[in-house]
């Protein structure tokens, strides 16, 4: 039987959290599930989430406070296509299980990550409620096969901005189950953006490799992932953008990629250029809290890479942006971002043009730093089920 509180039945909530990124996406909304009375989480933790090499955020979520309920360890080595798609297969064998165990009200999967559409498969054949927070995006790569696929599941949908709401009303779903609570990492910037202060220094406090750069005068963050669809060029991506980097000789810290496929043409790159030109300008790390990471992005000179951070969290912090490549195509950016192809003479322009740039604004695409809090009201206060028709 259910405890009752405020005259209403307790919704036990499970998230699942596969990657390091997708935790900062959701941190603030686990925080406010947690808090609300009316609400149970039951956090999982899986896949990458859970490795070494990728930056052990299972530590740094423990460290929050956050109660881990289960963990399930489904990554497959090879880092390609194939290894993708049996590391999802696995995953929905474990999720499954998981599942039944701890019967939930509703699941919760997040964004567009390979490995989500393995909770919402595991969740819609059970017949368990299944919400997803930030559908509606558009990128051109597997990531938006995998959004859309998931949206196409799920029965709740927590988007992130307008455009994308628009967007999944579009593909059918009923709009009084679609609600822009906007993306809960912006309520991570919004707290530093009153709180910028740089506190740490990032060598001592995280380690990671590479020369100890002299980075209080001025450096830039790098972060680039594989994509997908162009797997097989990762190491030649990754060794131009290397190449305009030390070329250019500012301090940078340079962030490992996530796993997917092609990271470790990615991580091949860089353990190559590092051994062959030791580079003198760059530090190397796995990871960082989040709230840390977003204080080394809003004092720096630039971010450059791929990664949906310079779109989302950057646009609201004014950092400025060099976006190199595909991945993030189509995705609704700011005043902060220049796109730029691999090349590296480009790329050294871009990274200049950015950093000289007096035409950078913040701006609010999405979110206000109260989507939390929306959301965690949202799941209390919705009729969930698993059944829904197609809106025409």
């Amino acid at each position: 039987m259910k405890i009752l509180r405020d005259n209403m039945s307790i919704k036990k909530i499970c998230v699942v959290v596969t990657a390091r990124p997708s935790y900062s996406r959701i941190k603030t909304a686990l925080e406010a599930i947690k808090n609300h009375p009316n609400l149970e989480l039951q956090l999982v933790v899986a896949g990458s989430a859970l490795l070494g090499r990728y930056g052990n955020a299972i530590d740094i979520i423990e460290q929050d406070g956050f109660t881990v309920v289960e963990k399930v360890f489904m990554v497959l080595e090879g880092e390609n296509p194939t290894s993708m798609a049996k590391t999802t297969g696995l995953g929905v064998m474990e999720l499954a299980n998981v599942f039944y165990k701890l019967q939930p009200d509703a699941v919760i999967t997040i964004a567009d990550r390979f490995e989500t559409i393995a909770t919402s498969i595991a969740a819609s054949y059970q017949n368990i409620p299944l919400i997803h927070i930030q559908g509606g995006e558009v990128t051109g790569n597997i990531d938006e096969k995998v959004r859309h696929a998931n949206t196409k599941l799920a029965d709740l949908h927590l988007v992130a901005s307008e455009d994308a709401r628009n967007r999944v009303i579009k593909m059918g779903e009923k709009p009084e189950m679609v609600f822009n609570t906007g993306c809960p990492s912006i309520d991570l910037a919004d707290e530093i953006k009153k709180n910028p202060k740089l506190n740490f220094n990032p060598i001592e406090k995280y380690g990671g490799v590479g020369e100890n750069i002299i980075w209080k005068d001025g450096y830039l963050v790098v972060m680039q992932h594989p994509v997908t669809t162009e797997y097989d060029s990762a190491k030649a991506d990754v060794l131009k953008t290397l190449e305009a980097i030390n070329e250019l000789n500012i301090p940078t810290f340079w962030f490992w990629p996530n796993v997917d496929a092609g990271s470790d043409g990615t991580s091949s790159g860089i353990r190559t250029f590092r051994e062959l030109t030791k580079p003198k300008n760059i530090h190397f790390f796995k990871n960082m809290e989040p709230n840390d990471f977003l204080k080394l992005l809003v004092n720096s000179k630039c971010l450059i890479g791929n990664s949906s951070v310079g779109i989302r969290e950057c646009s609201y912090l004014g950092v400025p942006t060099v976006n190199i490549g595909t991945r993030q195509n189509r995705r609704q950016r700011g005043s902060n971002v220049l796109d730029v192809i691999y090349d590296k003479e480009l790329i050294k322009k871009a990274i200049e043009n950015r950093i000289s740039s007096n035409n950078i604004h913040q701006e609010s695409i999405y979110g206000d730093g109260k989507s939390g809090e929306r959301i965690a009201e949202v799941l209390a206060n919705t009729a969930l089920s698993f059944h829904k028709t197609i809106a025409y």
